[in-house]
């Protein structure tokens, strides 16, 4: 989620357990929504010390203690909160700070909270961890509790969040349904996991396989309700196939280019990647990309050219553009998948 989300949804929750008296608490526990997600600033030491990173340690419930214990005792010196009891500062900013682990392990990008003492992830590919409609609805809830700020009745303001409490509850049961039967549906095909998109009807359906020899991955879209099913795509590759001699198919330039892509590209290594290739001039283009992530036609991965005489290699990873077809599926629409 973003931290506008974070910051708003862990608001609401504080509202629900607080009550409207106890505005200091309210407050505490939306900051405590969004400081996991300072973590960035610490991106000039996570170099040396890996845990810093984002989604690290911060991201952990030792270290949303770390700073609800602290903060319980730093609040009081800050403007706008008074003294109150330490230990309900804490609890606020504890459950705040839990807050936002839920909602991370509620998307398709997974959070360790048991570091350092289990790697065990969470994460239930219900939501997307960035999306534009999301976004657009907590600037606009926002924009209201600020103009409502000090110029409405206490009654208004209070009604205001109660309508914002059933709008972001009902959001969260709406994906938590939309998925169950997303996986219902995997199951029934022959899919193995379902990926989240922007809209709570339309997902995509993921098998994988993946064995010391080997790479598979097919993906197809889903949308709940309708009976247009977007056409399958199957990729498999060789793995191994060394980085020497000449490429004579599209296939073996799959096969030559997936260690590298995936050695060039933590997302991808770590996020279904799908490889694509085609001739091209005295070659081929290469496009590895992550299914279920990206958008505006971009995605992370990994693209290049591959010799077709030499087998040399030419790879660059970043945000990159999206073949045409993995553009289809997620905008809906039907492509014929390679051959």
């Amino acid at each position: 989620m973003d931290l506008f989300t974070h910051v708003l949804f862990a608001y609401l929750l504080s509202f629900v357990l607080w009550g409207p008296a106890a505005p200091q608490y309210i407050a505490a526990g939306a900051l405590a929504g969004g400081l996991p997600d300072a973590d960035i600033l610490l991106f000039p030491l996570a170099r040396r010390f890996p845990r810093l990173q984002h989604r690290g340690i911060v991201h952990t419930v030792l270290g949303v203690t770390v700073i609800a214990g602290i903060g319980a005792f730093l609040l009081p010196y800050l403007p706008y909160f008074p003294l109150a009891s330490t230990l309900r500062y804490f609890v606020a900013m504890e459950v705040g700070g839990l807050s936002h682990l839920v909602l991370d392990g509620f998307t398709n990008f997974a959070v360790a909270p048991l570091q350092p003492f289990s790697r065990r992830t969470l994460r239930l590919d219900a939501d997307v961890a960035v999306s534009l409609v999301t976004i657009a609805l907590t600037a606009g809830a926002l924009v209201v509790l600020a103009l409502e700020r000090g110029t409405v009745a206490f009654s208004v303001w209070t009604e205001t969040v109660w309508i914002l409490v059933g709008i972001y509850g009902g959001y969260l049961v709406l994906r938590t349904v939309a998925r169950a039967r997303a996986v219902r549906a995997a199951h029934r095909a022959g899919y193995r996991t379902v990926l989240p998109t922007t809209t709570p009807w339309r997902w995509l359906l993921v098998d994988e396989e993946d064995s010391p020899a080997r790479y598979r991955l097919r993906y197809r879209r889903l949308t709940l309700g309708s009976a247009d099913a977007g056409t399958e795509r199957s990729m498999e590759v060789t793995k191994g196939a060394g980085d020497l001699g000449p490429v004579a198919t599209a296939q073996a330039a799959l096969n030559r280019t997936y260690g590298p892509a995936l050695a060039r590209s933590a997302r991808l290594a770590v996020r279904y990647p799908f490889g694509v290739a085609e001739a091209r001039g005295t070659g081929y283009h290469v496009t590895w990309y992550a299914v279920g992530i990206g958008g505006f036609g971009r995605t992370f991965g990994v693209e290049g050219e591959v010799d077709r005489a030499t087998g040399a290699m030419r790879l660059r990873s970043g945000f990159i553009r999206e073949p045409p077809s993995a553009r289809d599926e997620r905008d809906g629409r039907s492509s014929a998948a390679q051959p």
